[in-house]
């Protein structure tokens, strides 16, 4: 095997190990957020969760991906199939967040304050941007669309943990139960951009 091969295949073990512990971590972050969200009735923390649970649908479409590293014809093909399974994901989960947001809204749902939410968020503003980092230079040397689309996703989890974070600090500093409705809001627009991105299966820097 030439050194070229060599490295290459050294690139792609470490971005199936960055792989695996984003699937761990989205699991670990989308129970915490699905279960903190339904006890609080937080719309925002509930599409947190989910957005996490199709983090690790990302994940393993990436592995899957990575799997045919080494045929070019599949690979380009897998990469293709993997944008758009995520995209219609986003998609279905955009417009989730944004009826429920509504629909929260025009009933004056008043959600409680969540710790656990709270400190979750405040992780993964931790966490999110390192694992960034690492998949996007993996991407990079490995010219992989699919993994420099990964990275994107991780990007935008950064900021809906943003926005989750002040909805939820929001609500449960100053009372404004309107708070976690409207940051879910904002979110669905980054949702859906993604969704779309993945749909037409963008594959190009």
């Amino acid at each position: 095997m030439s050194e070229l091969a060599l490295n290459r295949h050294a690139l792609a073990e470490h971005g199936r190990r960055l792989e695996y512990f984003t699937i761990a971590w989205n699991t670990l972050e989308g129970l915490v957020a699905v279960v903190s969200g339904a006890m609080a009735g937080s719309i925002s923390l509930l599409g947190f969760g989910i957005d996490s649970f199709i983090e690790v649908t990302s994940g393993s479409t990436l592995l899957w991906r990575m799997s045919v590293d080494a045929d070019e014809q599949r690979r380009e093909r897998n990469e293709k199939i993997s944008l758009r399974v995520v995209g219609a994901c986003f998609i279905a989960l955009s417009m989730y967040v944004g009826y429920e947001s509504i629909s929260d809204l025009v009933s004056r749902k008043q959600p409680d304050y969540s710790i656990p939410g709270i400190v979750l968020a405040c992780v993964s503003l931790i966490v999110m941007p390192l694992l960034s980092r690492a998949k996007k230079k993996v991407g990079k040397s490995l010219s992989s669309a699919a993994m420099r689309a990964d990275a994107r996703q991780t990007d935008f989890c950064v900021y809906l943990s943003v926005i989750l974070l002040a909805g939820l600090l929001l609500n449960a500093g100053l009372g404004w139960w309107w708070a976690d409705p409207i940051a879910a809001l904002i979110m669905v627009p980054i949702i859906a951009k993604e969704g779309m991105d993945g749909m037409q299966a963008k594959i190009c820097c």
